[in-house]
């Protein structure tokens, strides 16, 4: 139901998703006419037709509503909508304190155009504009992960819910394949669970002293907590309900507002173990996420139990995914947005409590933060030190989900820091190359710190430069300790990654697989972006230039030039992987 405008006193009557109703006023009297404008405007942005389905959302615009004609009125303006120009806009945007009100002010502008068309087009393009007061990002401030034991705490408790809960519901499923109806059989436990299976929740209430389940007295003889310990099994409530979403939250990393506001049709089922969910992001717009396997059991088990309640609940709640009934509460079939726990003592009765004792508050967004700094990175880049999720920019990789970190978490970006000022190290010493008349003395005398670092003894020092140790575009010092894979394994590094690498060592019988490989770059060059080129590859072309080049004197011109005569330009001249052909 949309939300009306209230003539007097002036504000709005709301019923929000959840069902809950509210009226809210502006208390003021300035502008009328202008007020009574902005209210409308807030009205039509109320769900269904808009995106506010809070009350505190709805306050918040009032205040702002409140700040706006306050000024005007202060300086003098007295006229509608239609009168605003921009001059007089923009200065009673300035006036406003804080980008929030200016925000809302904005949003409440262009949707009252959008209804009443009282804009012409260079105003309206004012309004549309960018804020004057942009939040700055460094005064933002992220949210803290949960820690890991308050992480593990969390999933714990909702797993021993869910747990719990399911375990009753197939239990009263049994029972209720051997009951029969209560007027027959008289009053069991299978009997009870028989008619509420057969009837459902709502008509077996007792509400009176007469009906299905008037006599009180005897149904807490079975159940002590009568119809609402009868119904809970078979129909899950709102506890049993926020325990399988906020444990599909963490299993996901899906944004609050996506996860309460999915439905049936939102997931699509492909096969008996994978499911993609479409879901809506505020901030952007519709996105999809294919669930991992702990989700797809959790789902499954989840469209189990609430079953049987979908099968007696209003038609138009049916499609929520998140459908719960409530015995006891004013508004008994509820598919939208949870209430805050704290309101009905969910913390409390189910122990969850931080580290120091308090009560565990469940913030969705928090959870999201939660999973995305302590979710498994090798995915990315095949290593858990990987820095940057390809769906998150550095800057919101940064901002949200590295700013706040647990000891783990610590640990792994100081390894990550470390391994990039090792590659910076690395990038910054010359190459280990030696020219065609060196044998190991002359290696030894010339390099006696770069024999020492290699830790090689003569015998291995020989081997090396006389061509035994010789891979693709160098001489490897031990192809055992890679610095590209697990110590005691043969380095899994592709050719080009030894231009880099401390074990490497150059000699002219490498130049023509370095000139093959600088054809190869080129041709790379050709088909792939530039900026994807250069982080690839680019790190190494600027390296193997300088090998390669006459003026570094790493090697003579004529070496370089009988190189260059050898190199076919072709793919089948290096060890490729399909995925890295250029033709």
């Amino acid at each position: 139901m949309p939300a009306s405008v209230i003539d007097e006193p002036l504000g709005v009557s709301c019923v929000f998703m959840d069902g809950r109703k509210a009226e809210c006023y502006l208390n003021q009297d300035r502008l009328p006419q202008l007020a009574a404008q902005m209210v409308r405007a807030l009205a039509d942005l109320v769900k269904p037709h808009g995106d506010l389905d809070s009350l505190d959302t709805v306050r918040g615009y009032l205040v702002s509503i409140r700040f706006f004609l306050k000024d005007l009125d202060e300086h003098g303006f007295t006229g509608t909508a239609k009168a605003l120009s921009r001059p007089v806009l923009a200065r009673a945007l300035l006036a406003l304190k804080g980008g929030r009100h200016e925000s809302s002010i904005r949003i409440l502008l262009r949707r009252l155009d959008d209804l009443e068309s009282v804009f012409p087009t260079d105003v309206r393009q004012f309004v549309d504009g960018r804020n004057f007061h942009a939040r700055p990002v460094e005064d933002r401030q992220p949210l803290v992960p949960y820690s890991e034991r308050e992480w593990a705490n969390l999933i714990s408790v909702c797993e021993g819910i869910t747990g719990t809960a399911y375990t009753a519901f197939k239990a009263a499923m049994r029972e209720a394949e051997q009951g029969q109806d209560v007027a027959t059989g008289g009053w069991s436990r299978q009997n009870i669970q028989w008619v509420l299976r057969h009837r459902g929740p709502e008509g077996t209430l007792p509400k009176r002293v007469s009906g299905q389940f008037g006599d009180v007295r005897r149904l807490t003889a079975v159940y002590p907590g009568a119809a609402t310990e009868a119904v809970a099994a078979l129909f899950p409530g709102p506890g049993v309900a926020f325990a399988y979403r906020t444990l599909f939250g963490t299993r996901t990393g899906i944004v609050a507002d996506g996860i309460a506001g999915l439905g049936i049709g939102d997931i699509d089922w492909a096969g008996d173990r994978t499911a993609l969910v479409d879901y809506i992001k505020g901030r952007t717009a519709k996105e999809s996420l294919t669930l991992s396997r702990s989700a797809v059991r959790l789902l499954e088990r989840w469209l189990e139990h609430s079953a049987v309640l979908r099968e007696f609940a209003p038609a138009e709640l049916k499609g929520g995914l998140w459908l719960r009934f409530n015995p006891t509460g004013p508004w008994k079939w509820s598919a939208a947005r949870f209430p805050k726990p704290d309101e009905w003592n969910w913390y409390e009765h189910n122990g969850l409590v931080d580290a120091d004792g308090n009560p565990l508050l469940v913030h969705g967004p928090r959870i999201r933060t939660t999973f995305e700094a302590s979710k498994d990175r090798r995915i990315w880049q095949s290593t858990s030190r990987a820095t940057i999720d390809p769906n998150h920019t550095p800057a919101v990789e940064g901002a949200h989900y590295v700013a706040h970190q647990t000891p783990t978490q610590r640990a792994a970006t100081e390894a990550i820091i470390e391994s990039a000022q090792s590659d910076l190290i690395r990038r910054s010493q010359s190459p280990l190359v030696i020219k065609s008349d060196d044998n190991l003395a002359t290696f030894l005398e010339g390099f006696p710190a770069e024999a020492a670092r290699l830790g090689l003894d003569d015998a291995a020092l020989a081997e090396l430069i006389g061509g035994e140790r010789d891979v693709f575009a160098a001489a490897c010092g031990d192809q055992l300790s890679g610095l590209q894979g697990p110590p005691g394994k043969p380095c899994p590094a592709r050719p080009w990654v030894c231009l880099l690498c401390p074990l490497a060592l150059f000699a002219p019988r490498h130049l023509p697989n370095l000139m093959r490989l600088r054809a190869f770059f080129a041709r790379q060059w050709q088909q792939t972006p530039a900026a994807a080129f250069m982080a690839i590859f680019g790190p190494y072309a600027q390296r193997l230039d300088d090998l390669l080049s006459p003026q570094s004197k790493y090697f003579t011109t004529a070496a370089l030039q009988d190189a260059a005569g050898q190199v076919a330009d072709s793919d089948s001249e290096l060890p490729l992987r399909p995925e890295e052909s250029t033709h």
